[in-house]
């Protein structure tokens, strides 16, 4: 197969197998997913899901959550990786939400990385599940299954998104970047699958007999 004829068949696939795509991380507002998508740097889903609901308890805006110490946001949240960071960062984006947004979420990719602890992958998020806005999140599991899968022969996190997105259409990313996440979870996970086992693996190159050793994002 052709690249294109790859990301054909990957597309339709996916389609087939998540025709919907619940977004993992439990929030309400706008606020609450850029919290959650913050937290979940280096930890999981499941893991940020289990502290929130706590977290909202304390403050769920910024405003109230500019009023909360940053030692209380640490306790909640002490179970997650990179913790102490995490709470300063939350903290201080609260309070430049009020002073510099009117306590909004921005909606606007270069106003969202400015903010503490907010990369262009959590913006992208952000962008994508908030506000509807075309982006395709690309962290280092899906840049790891677009190389197992020839979509991307990227370096970086950076190049393999372009390549994405050169590949299908905007009104599918928001959409897209979920249904991959999804099923690397199941099937095409780092220690499940080396790039030969997975249905996708097998379909796409179905003569691969060593392991795939993906480049490191």
């Amino acid at each position: 197969m052709r690249r294109k004829e790859r990301a054909e068949w990957v597309q339709r696939r996916l389609n087939q197998l998540y025709p919907t795509t619940p977004i993992p991380l439990d929030h309400d507002t706008p606020f609450t997913l850029l919290i959650a998508v913050l937290l979940s740097a280096q930890c999981t889903d499941k893991m940020v899901n289990s502290v929130t609901p706590q977290l909202w308890e304390l403050a769920d805006n910024p405003q109230s959550m500019s009023q909360v110490s940053e030692s209380e946001i640490l306790k909640v949240i002490r179970p997650l990786g990179l913790a102490p960071r995490k709470a300063k960062s939350i903290r201080e984006l609260s309070r430049i939400l009020i002073e510099k947004h009117n306590g909004q979420v921005p909606q606007c990719f270069e106003s969202l990385e400015q903010l503490p602890g907010v990369g262009h992958k959590t913006a992208s998020v952000v962008m994508a599940q908030a506000f509807g806005v075309p982006a395709f999140p690309v962290d280092t599991h899906i840049h790891r299954l677009a190389q197992r899968w020839g979509l991307t022969n990227g370096k970086n996190v950076k190049q393999t998104e372009a390549d994405l997105k050169r590949l299908f259409p905007s009104d599918v990313w928001n959409k897209l970047h979920l249904q991959i996440i999804f099923y690397g979870r199941e099937h095409c996970t780092a220690r499940g699958c080396d790039g030969t086992k997975c249905e996708f693996c097998r379909t796409l190159y179905p003569g691969r007999k060593k392991p795939f050793v993906a480049s490191k994002a």
